[in-house]
């Protein structure tokens, strides 16, 4: 299935740009116009299906984890020691891509037109952009009223109250915890569905791009690829840095033992596909089971470091193509809210466009900026997928080293 999806992918990419530069050669320029909002029909039609799976797919996702990382504290030591590491990985790897992101400017040149609306809203709602706005902001009045606006901040705090609650009961709410974890499965599934139509939204938004730009948006992709990889580049090179430092030379092994891992990941554009590979190959290498078995499933909720790396980088693109400047502190601000929801549908396919999705309305970017980094996404998630199962193997191995807890390989067995 991943590869046919692969497949419909890649046609759907290469018909748009046929498409579209078919429209741009040979229609006049109104007739590419009319073409392009003809196409629009589609790309919205999937925008809309993006944002309405948004509010109930956080709130249940983070609820469910939140309940649950009472597993966590009760191993005590490893569980604080491991979400320290999280943390500190997650900010390092979202400021990475900040970072890039400003140094490569990808986005610079498009020049594209701000939507009307998203232009009246950027004016007057960036200047009052004050410390007491934000934190008033943050708090719902209304729990119904922020998930009807997607409200992203405020769901999220009202899932950390939720969450924090159900944890805290003796019992644990067993009903309210079994029916937000399904709730959780059953919007998992429908996020599914919604992703099985992103080659037809992709056609359609690259053939609406280029009918109107004309192909030297292509360049604009060609660097917004490569400086996303070159970012990731980085990131590995930090973390490996990192897993050296502290687990010795033996940790360069580890990178050789978790490369079939990575391919897979790669391959599929799937880090979870690749897990169990993943959980065998650090054992193997010496993490005990007693943390990878811990460490491991949590950082594929809390330690997705290539798709927060991305998060930032492409919000930002995003940002560059309107012309929209951010002021540092709203990056900030974005930094940590990226950093937040990322860790509330971690398991969701191609949960980065749900989370950037989530983002841009915050800061009053136009959503149709999701369609312009959908068109390669599937190129992208492969390097993410990669990259997450690069970062949480140097976890599982920074906490078996903290722990105490890395053991001598197994001897392999003499030949016959």
């Amino acid at each position: 299935m991943n590869r046919l999806f692969t497949i419909f992918i890649v046609s759907a990419m290469v018909l748009g740009v046929v498409a579209g530069w078919a429209i741009n050669q040979y229609a006049t320029p109104d007739q590419a116009k009319v073409a392009a909002e003809n196409l629009s029909i589609i790309t919205d039609v999937f925008l809309r299906l993006i944002k309405m799976i948004i509010a109930p797919l956080v709130f249940s996702t983070l609820v469910a984890g939140i309940a649950h990382m009472e597993d966590a504290a009760a191993i005590g030591r490893v569980g604080v020691k491991a979400m320290g590491w999280f943390i500190s990985a997650s900010l390092v790897s979202l400021t990475i891509g900040l970072i890039m992101v400003h140094i490569l400017h990808p986005g610079a040149g498009l020049n594209l037109a701000l939507p009307d609306a998203g232009t009246a809203g950027a004016a007057v709602d960036m200047s009052k952009f004050t410390l007491k706005a934000f934190v008033t902001h943050i708090v719902p009045a209304s729990i119904v009223e922020a998930m009807a606006n997607n409200e992203i901040l405020q769901i999220v705090v009202f899932s950390l109250f939720v969450g924090t609650a159900v944890a805290a009961i003796d019992d644990r709410a067993p009903a309210v915890l079994a029916l937000v974890e399904q709730v959780a499965a059953i919007m998992l599934k429908v996020t599914g569905y919604v992703m099985k139509t992103a080659p037809l939204a992709i056609f359609a938004a690259l053939a609406a791009t280029i009918a109107t730009q004309g192909l030297d948006v292509l360049g604009t992709y060609a660097r917004f690829v490569g400086g996303v990889y070159l970012s990731m580049v980085i990131l590995w090179g930090l973390l490996i840095a990192a897993l050296v430092l502290i687990v010795g030379p033996r940790g360069l092994r580890l990178v050789g033992a978790i490369r079939a891992p990575v391919l897979l990941a790669f391959s599929t554009a799937s880090s979870e596909a690749a897990y169990p590979k993943t959980l065998e190959e650090i054992q193997r290498w010496g993490v005990s089971r007693k943390v990878a078995s811990f460490v491991l499933p949590l950082g594929y909720s809390f330690n997705l470091d290539g798709s927060m790396m991305y998060c930032t980088f492409a919000t930002m693109f995003i940002a560059q193509v309107y012309g929209v400047h951010l002021s540092i502190g709203q990056q900030i601000t974005m930094l940590l809210m990226l950093m937040i929801t990322s860790k509330g549908i971690a398991g969701v396919p191609r949960a980065s466009l749900v989370v950037i999705a989530a983002t841009l309305p915050y800061f009053h970017l136009p959503e149709a900026g999701l369609l312009l980094i959908l068109a390669v996404d599937h190129l992208l998630d492969m390097g993410r997928s990669a990259t997450n199962v690069v970062g949480n193997s140097v976890a599982s191995a920074v906490v078996a080293r903290w722990e105490n807890q890395i053991e001598e390989p197994a001897a392999e067995p003499a030949p016959a």
